[in-house]
């Protein structure tokens, strides 16, 4: 895809609301490392309803991962020449970046992998280790080559093999940034921690957008049983906060009860929340040096009852985590 900027030049990656900027990083990246020019990746939302994405194939695509790639603009005839005569590179490029991104084994028409190169008319070992950000030792030493003498054609490894397979998504769930998140405060609501919140969704920054889509642990993958729960219609004016604190409960356990994805509310939704029986539960403040074991010992219970009142699937705690106690 092409079109005109009003003077700007360079590839763009447009991904959706739903995904994280991963995939599109990765793609524009390998656009710039074939030699093409790049300004940004993003996301565009309709304006008309900005929980929507802007185009339709972000919109009305379910649970893929939608990109729109625009290779460059074309304002000059400098323009339209370079993408002319290196389109199928720029393409070939967002081939190898999505292989690389879901751990796919790739093969260049050339000949080439991820981790070889097929010596051109030209090349030295000096000029492939520059371009490969490696040394003419190291070529050597992957090829058991004697000598720095190359045939055009001969195919070289450049690197050691590594796995770029991104994490399992299956256990983990996505929330929507709100306004006043931070990384630390949303690890602390799905019992993690900032460094792997940042590993998951691949993040550069610690800077958080509203509305950008995060994957976070799940904190649980069977729903509880719904015996002990109530029925209760969202009003203006409440969020998962206050109703937790209305139902003396916490905001994961209605959010695992519900299977909700987001903590943005509608009014006139129903949610599920724990019945009145559990009114009677005293709550605990997560101090510095406390484990479930030394918290259920003070209590005269167990580890599990602990566990499954409060929907924890670890026993990992933060400091000043509310824990409902029998």
């Amino acid at each position: 895809m092409q079109g005109h900027s009003g003077g700007g030049e360079g590839a763009e990656v447009i991904y959706a609301l739903r995904n994280t900027d991963a995939l599109a990083k990765s793609v524009l990246t390998s656009i710039g490392n074939a030699g093409q020019p790049t300004r940004k990746y993003y996301q565009r939302r309709l304006p008309s309803d900005p929980s929507k994405d802007y185009y339709f194939i972000h919109r009305e695509t379910g649970k893929i991962t939608p990109l729109l790639v625009e290779y460059g603009f074309i304002d000059t005839a400098s323009d339209a020449n370079r993408l002319k005569n290196n389109l199928d590179k720029y393409v070939e490029a967002v081939v190898k970046a999505v292989a690389n991104y879901y751990g796919l084994p790739y093969t260049s028409p050339s000949g080439e992998t991820e981790n070889t190169y097929v010596v051109q008319r030209g090349d030295s070992l000096y000029s492939i280790a520059q371009k490969f950000n490696t040394t003419v030792d190291e070529l050597r030493r992957l090829n058991n080559l004697t000598s720095n003498l190359l045939q055009i054609g001969q195919v070289l490894i450049v690197s050691e093999e590594t796995s770029t397979t991104p994490p399992s998504t299956e256990n983990y769930q996505t929330y929507t940034v709100k306004s006043g998140d931070s990384l630390w405060k949303i690890a602390n609501q799905f019992d993690t921690t900032v460094d792997n919140l940042i590993s998951i969704n691949n993040l550069s920054t610690t800077v958080l957008q509203v509305g950008q889509q995060l994957l976070v642990p799940s904190t649980q993958t069977t729903p509880p049983p719904t015996e002990n729960y109530q029925t209760y219609t969202v009003k203006s004016g409440d969020s998962l906060w206050k109703i937790a604190n209305k139902f003396n409960t916490t905001v994961d356990a209605i959010i695992n009860l519900n299977n909700l994805t987001s903590n943005i509310l509608q009014i006139g939704q129903e949610l599920k929340v724990p019945s009145s029986s559990t009114a009677g539960n005293r709550i605990y403040v997560v101090k510095s040096g406390d484990s479930l074991w030394k918290i259920a010992n003070l209590y005269n219970t167990t580890v599990d009852d602990i566990k499954r009142l409060n929907n924890l699937t670890t026993n990992i705690l933060q400091i000043g985590q509310e824990l409902l106690i029998p």
